[in-house]
Order: structure tokens, then sequence, then C-alpha cells
């Protein structure tokens, strides 16, 4: 790897150059892996700062995790039987259902893909 310099002043600074390359937004999930990588995984979260690869990599997690949660909350709802007749007759119970799946199918994907 050959790195150039510009001197400014009395220091020299090197010439970096980022690819052009598409630029992803990043969701929930991906700002979760940030923050933890940034506190727990310094070595990884250089190392893909430097390479260029972080917003791809946040991209890639936050995608993943995002479906994986949506697919154990479909398993989920199946599974304890939550309906949309249940939906129809009893609103609240639903939406409390629903919330307590979700946060349940959050928790164990997190487990696997944010937080290790």
């Amino acid at each position: 790897m050959n790195i150039s310099y510009t001197k400014k002043d009395d220091y020299l600074l090197p010439d970096l150059i980022l690819e052009d390359k598409e630029r992803f937004n990043v969701g929930k999930y991906g700002l979760l892996r940030l923050n933890y990588i940034k506190k727990e995984k310094s070595g990884l979260y250089f190392d893909l700062l430097v390479n260029d690869k972080l917003n791809e990599y946040l991209h890639n997690i936050d995608t993943t995790v995002m479906e994986k949660v949506q697919k154990l909350i479909k398993e989920l709802t199946e599974k304890e039987n939550i309906t949309e007749e249940l939906k129809s007759s009893n609103q609240m119970l639903w939406i409390g259902k629903m919330n307590n799946i979700k946060n349940i199918a959050e928790e164990i994907i997190s487990k696997d893909y944010i937080y290790v």
C-alpha cells in the first residue's frame, strides 16, 4: 500500500481518497451494532472504518436482523394464535400481544447478530 502526503504548513497530511461506491441508510439494528462495536469491538470497528466497509457492514447487519425479526414475529404469532380476528374483536389485546412478541423476537435475534 502506497500512501502519499501533502505538506500543509509544518504538517504532512495523508492524501486519503474514498472509493466512489454506493452509500446505504442504516436503520435501528445497524445503529445498535455500531454502538456495540465502537465500545466492545474497537479493532473490528477501526478495521471496517479504515477500509471503508463500515457503512456496507452496518447495512447488511440491519437488513439481516430486520428480516430475521420479521420471520420470527410471524412464527411466534402463528404459534400463539394471534390472528386478524383477534385484532378486529379486541384491538388493545392484539396490540399488547404483538408488542410483546416483537420485543421477544428482537431480544432473541439481537443476541445472535448485534451483541456478539
